[in-house]
């Protein structure tokens, strides 16, 4: 009886422990997202602002994390980068879609689509 006692318990703690050291999944998929930007915002080139909006793109169509969304945020950063590089119709697309997607964005987002359209 206490053999088996002593092999369960050791099995309880091999499978905590295995499954205590699975690294948890993320939220959101970032796609190295903070290194392009980080360098762009740190020396902004037309090829990094190639690159970021490469990255944009696919955080923006490919989410593999938990929640399946896009981050909060991801769309209103797009959509300025895109209007700044003179696709407007497609930058107030993505601003529009922060919206749609948080709502609590929406006092943010609105202003800043006002001040683009001035």
């Amino acid at each position: 009886m206490m053999k088996k006692s002593f092999f369960v318990s050791a099995i309880v703690v091999s499978a905590l422990l295995i499954t205590s050291c699975s690294t948890p999944k993320e939220l959101y998929s970032w796609h190295k997202y903070e290194d392009i930007v980080y360098q762009y915002n740190k020396k902004p080139t037309e090829e990094l602002q190639a690159k970021v909006l490469e990255q944009y793109q696919k955080v923006t169509e490919k989410q593999n994390g938990i929640r399946g969304v896009v981050p909060p945020g991801m769309y209103a950063e797009y959509g300025f980068l895109l209007y700044k590089t003179g696709k407007q119709e497609e930058g107030l697309s993505f601003l529009k879609k922060e919206i749609s997607l948080y709502p609590e964005s929406e006092m943010y987002i609105s202003r800043i689509i006002k001040q683009l359209e001035k």
